[in-house]
C-alpha cells in the first residue's frame, strides 16, 4: 500500500512538473561548477574536486565510468566514486554496500536495503573490515574497539559528496590504527552558497517508508559562514524474519572560509532499532535455506523469539577540521573530534532457576518464577557505553620544490560494557531490553557474564616529506610514523584469576612512494608501504567465567601482538575518454588477524584469530569511458593468491596442518560490471557484481559457493516549476532475478576446522562450524524528489 501511494505522488509531481514552464533557481545557478576544497589534513594530498551539480541530488552526468572513476593522482592504488554514482543507488543504500564494485571489494550484505551494516562483512583484497581504516572529512569514524564501520549512523546518503577507496595501505597522515587493508574516507558535500533545501520520500519493498529533509542557510550575512541541516526517518521490515530496522538520523555542517585558511564543524547523530538475523551453518543452510531464522511467535520456555533479538545503538559524532594559512608557505592542520555511541544488544538464552553462579558463588534461588522448576528463558542483555575524544594536528612548510610535513595524533577511549540477563514472562516479554531490571542472586548480587571497562590511548607521531622534479613530473614521497598503543582493560567478576590485563605496542611505519607523469594523460607509481593492526573487540583482553558451572571457560590471550604488514604496488594510470587503472601488489604479513564473531557468556562478541603469516599476490584493474552519447560504462576485476605461510595452533596446544592452504574470506576473483546513461532528464543505470567461492576454513575444509548480483535503476528529472527546482522520480531494482530467494554473502564466523582431524603431534582435533551471513531478496524502492 505504502509503495503504491509514493508510486501515485511520483506520477502526480511528474504531470504537474511537465505542464509547467521550467523556473531556474538561484540556489541551482549558485550550486552548479562549483569547487570544493577539502579542509582536512588527512589524505595523501590535499585535492580540489570540482562537482557540476546540476541536479538537486548532486549528479551531473559528466563523470567517468558510471560516476565511478574520478582521476586519481596519489601514488597508490585508489578508487573512488562521486554523486554521479551515489545518487543512482537507493537512498537507503549504506556506503559499505555502495563500494562492492570498486575492484578486489567482496561485501557480505544481510538485506537487499542496505539498512543493515553492523553485520555486515567487508573484505577488501582478502582483508576485513577490522583491517581497514575508515575516515569522515578527516575524523576516524569506526568503532574504536571493534572497527566496525557502521557508516550508516555517520551521514546520510543524500549529503555524501564522494567516498575514496586507497586499496592499499593508508596515508601517514591518518588517524587510524588498525589500517593494515587501506582506507576508506566519506567526503560530506558542502553547505550550498545560497538559501535552498532538498526532499526525498522513498517506500518500497519490506513496507519501507523513509523521509528526508535538508535546508541550506546560504551565506549568513556577510560573515562567511554556510550551514546546512537534515533530518532523515527510516523504518522497513526484514526481508527475512520477523524483525524490522528503524532509523532517526540527523546531519549538520557549518563551514567558514577566510583567504586561504577555513574550518568546519560537523556534527552527526543516529539512532537505530534493529533486530539480530539467524546465522546459518552450511548445514542448516541446505536445509533451511532462508526460512532459518527466529520464531515469529513466543514458544513458552523457547530462547528463539525475534523479540529477544534486539539491538539499539545511538551515536554523536562532532568534530572539526580546520586549516590555517600562517604565512611563509606554512599551514597548519587541527582536527579535533568526539564520538559518543550507547546502547544495548540482546540474544536469547536459559538460565537456572536454582544451579547458576555469579562469577564462582552459587547464586542460590533466583525466585523469578514459581512456574519454572528448572531453567527459564532469557533475554542476555549486553549493554555498552563508547567515548572516544582526539585530536590530529600537523604543520606543512613547502620550500621550493619540497614539502615538509610533521604532525600529532592522540586519542583517548573508554569503553565500559556489561552483560546482565533479564527473565522473559509466560508471554515471552521482557520487562527492559535495555537490562534495566535484570536478573539477581539470591543475596542480591547483579548477575553477569562479564562486566568490563576497557580503555586505549593512543600517540602517534608522523613525518612526511615531498619532493617534485622535472616540472612536477616526478614526485618523490617518504615518511615515517611511530603508533603508540596502551590498553587496559578490567573486570569485576569474584573468582577470576586477574582483575586487570592489558599491553602495550611501539609499531614503526615507514613508507616511500614515487610517481612519474609520463605524459599529462598517463602516470605510472611504485610504492613500498606497512601497515598494522591491533587486534579487533576487547574479549582478547578478558578471563570468562561459566554462569551454568562458576568455572572459567576462557582466559585472556598471552602475548598479543598486532597483526604488520610489509606491501608493494606497482601501478599504470591513464586518463582521457577511456580512463585505465592497473596495479600489481603484494603482501607480506605476520600474526595476521583474521576477524570474526563469537559467542561469550551467551553474548555475541567481535575479536580475532591470529592467523600467523600470509603472503598475498594479485593485480587489479578498473576501466571507464567518459559519457560517450550520454552513456558511461564502467568494469573492474581483481585476481588474488593468498597462502597460509605457518601451521595454525589449535585450542588443543597442538598444530593443525594449514600451512600453504588458501587464506580464508579471499575470493580468488572479484568482478563487476557497470552502465550509466544520463541526459540530464532521463538516467538509468545496472551493475552487475560477481564475487567467487571463498574459504569459511583454515584447513580448506568448507567453502562459501560464488555468487552473483544484479541491480538496477533509472528515473526522470522534470522541469522546475514553482518552488520546486527538477522535480525528480527513480526506481531502484535491487537482486534482479532473485524473487524471494537468498545467498550465502559472506562468512559471519570462521572456523579452524569443520570436519574432525588429526594436528601435527597426533592430537585428534575436533570439528567446529563456520556460520554465514545470509543475503539476498528482490526489492523494488520508488523515490520522488525535488530541490527547493
Amino acid at each position: 500500500m505504502r509503495y503504491r501511494k509514493v508510486l501515485m505522488l511520483g506520477v502526480g509531481c511528474a504531470v504537474w512538473a511537465t505542464a509547467s514552464v521550467e523556473a531556474k533557481s538561484t540556489s541551482q545557478a549558485a550550486s552548479e561548477n562549483k569547487k570544493e576544497k577539502s579542509i582536512s589534513a588527512s589524505g595523501d594530498a590535499e585535492e580540489v574536486k570540482v562537482t557540476a551539480k546540476n541536479a538537486p541530488d548532486g549528479a551531473s552526468g559528466h563523470s567517468a565510468g558510471a560516476g565511478m572513476m574520478p582521476v586519481q593522482t596519489v601514488p597508490k592504488a585508489r578508487s573512488a566514486f562521486t554523486r554521479d554514482f551515489i545518487a543512482h543507488q537507493p537512498p537507503t543504500q549504506n556506503t559499505a554496500s555502495m563500494i562492492a564494485s570498486m575492484p578486489g571489494v567482496a561485501v557480505g550484505r544481510n538485506d537487499p536495503l542496505g539498512l543493515d551494516d553492523q553485520r555486515i562483512n567487508l573484505t577488501v583484497r582478502g582483508m576485513a573490515q577490522t583491517e581497514i581504516g575508515y575516515l569522515m572529512d578527516g575524523i576516524p569514524a569506526a568503532d574504536p574497539s571493534n572497527y566496525k564501520l557502521y557508516t550508516t549512523q555517520n551521514v546520510d546518503n543524500e549529503n555524501l559528496a564522494r567516498v575514496d577507496l586507497t586499496q592499499g595501505s593508508a596515508s601517514p597522515t591518518s588517524p587510524l590504527y588498525n589500517a593494515v587493508g587501506g582506507e576508506l574516507t566519506q567526503t560530506l558535500r558542502t553547505p550550498s552558497d545560497h538559501a535552498g533545501g532538498y526532499a526525498d520520500f522513498s517506500g518500497g519493498s519490506y513496507s519501507l517508508d523513509r523521509e528526508f529533509f535538508r535546508i541550506d542557510t546560504g551565506e549568513i550575512g556577510h560573515t562567511g559562514i554556510r550551514s546546512y541541516a537534515s533530518f532523515s526517518h527510516t523504518h522497513a521490515e526484514d526481508w527475512r524474519g520477523p524483525g524490522y530496522t528503524t532509523r532517526y538520523h540527523m546531519d549538520n555542517k557549518t563551514v567558514k572560509e577566510w583567504g586561504h585558511s577555513g574550518a568546519e564543524l560537523l556534527v552527526s547523530y543516529n539512532t537505530t532499532t534493529s533486530f539480530y538475523p539467524r546465522f546459518p551453518t552450511l548445514t542448516q543452510w541446505k536445509q533451511y535455506g532462508t526460512n532459518f531464522n527466529w520464531e515469529k511467535d513466543y514458544i513458552p520456555g523457547s530462547a528463539n523469539y525475534y523479540r529477544f533479538q534486539q539491538n539499539v545503538r545511538n551515536a554523536i559524532t562532532i568534530g572539526a577540521p580546520m586549516r590555517f594559512d600562517l604565512g611563509h608557505q606554512l599551514t597548519a592542520h587541527l582536527t579535533p573530534y568526539y564520538m559518543h555511541s550507547d546502547g544495548y544488544g540482546d540474544v536469547g538464552s536459559s538460565l537456572s532457576n536454582t544451579g547458576s553462579y555469579y562469577g564462582n558463588i552459587p547464586a542460590g534461588n533466583l525466585n523469578v518464577s514459581p512456574s519454572y522448576n528448572g531453567s527459564f528463558p532469557v533475554s542476555i542483555t549486553d549493554t555498552f557505553k563508547e567515548n572516544n575524544a582526539g585530536l590530529n594536528a600537523s604543520l606543512s612548510w613547502k620550500h621550493g620544490h619540497n614539502t615538509l610535513t610533521v604532525g600529532y595524533w592522540y586519542a583517548y577511549f573508554a569503553q565500559p560494557e556489561a552483560a546482565t540477563y533479564a527473565a522473559a514472562d509466560a508471554n515471552g516479554s521482557i520487562a527492559s531490553m535495555s537490562g534495566k531490571y535484570p536478573v539477581v542472586s539470591a543475596a542480591g548480587d547483579v548477575l553477569h557474564s562479564y562486566n568490563i571497562n576497557f580503555m586505549q590511548q593512543t600517540n602517534t607521531a608522523y613525518i612526511v616529506d615531498e619532493y617534485s622534479a622535472l616540472n612536477d613530473r616526478l614526485k618523490l614521497s617518504a615518511a615515517f610514523k611511530e603508533s603508540m598503543i596502551t590498553r587496559q582493560l578490567t573486570q569485576i567478576m569474584p573468582g577470576l584469576p586477574s582483575y586487570r590485563n592489558g599491553n602495550s605496542d611501539a609499531v614503526p611505519l615507514p613508507q616511500v612512494m614515487a610517481s612519474y607523469q609520463i605524459t599529462p594523460n598517463d602516470q605510472i607509481f611504485v610504492n613500498g608501504t606497512t601497515g598494522f593492526a591491533e587486534p579487533a573487540g576487547w574479549p582478547s583482553y578478558a578471563d570468562f567465567i561459566s554462569v551454568a558451572t562458576g568455572k572459567q571457560t576462557r582466559g585472556h590471550a598471552q602475548n598479543l601482538k598486532p597483526e604488520y604488514a610489509i606491501s608493494e604496488e606497482l601501478g599504470y594510470r591513464h586518463h582521457g575518454f577511456l580512463n585505465v587503472n592497473i596495479a600489481l601488489f603484494n603482501y607480506n604479513f605476520t600474526n595476521r588477524q583474521v576477524s570474526t564473531t563469537e559467542v561469550v557468556g551467551g553474548t555475541r562478541v567481535s575479536s580475532s584469530i591470529n592467523g600467523g603469516g600470509q603472503t598475498s599476490r594479485g593485480a587489479t584493474i578498473e576501466l571507464g569511458l567518459k559519457p560517450w552519447h550520454h552513456f558511461s560504462p564502467y568494469i573492474s576485476g581483481q585476481y588474488i593468491h593468498a597462502t597460509i605461510d605457518n601451521n595454525l595452533r589449535a585450542s588443543s596446544g597442538d598444530y593443525l596442518r594449514t600451512k600453504e592452504k588458501l587464506a580464508v574470506n579471499t575470493p580468488e576473483f572479484t568482478a563487476s560490471v557497470g552502465i550509466l546513461y544520463d541526459n540530464g532528464s532521463a538516467f538509468g543505470g545496472l551493475l552487475f557484481n560477481y564475487v567467487g567461492s571463498q574459504y569459511s576454513t583454515f584447513m580448506n575444509d568448507e567453502k562459501m559457493p560464488a555468487y552473483e548480483t544484479l541491480n538496477m535503476n533509472f528515473g526522470y528529472r522534470f522541469q522546475s516549476v514553482g518552488f520546486l527546482h527538477r522535480p525528480q522520480i527513480q526506481l531502484n531494482l535491487v537482486n534482479l532475478g532473485l524473487g524471494n530467494k537468498g545467498y550465502l554473502s559472506s562468512t559471519y564466523s570462521v572456523a579452524t576446522n569443520a570436519h574432525a582431524t588429526t594436528g601435527v603431534y597426533g592430537t585428534a582435533i575436533a570439528a567446529s562450524a563456520p556460520t554465514y551471513n545470509v543475503a539476498g531478496g528482490f526489492a523494488g524502492i520508488v523515490s520522488v524528489s525535488s530541490g527547493f
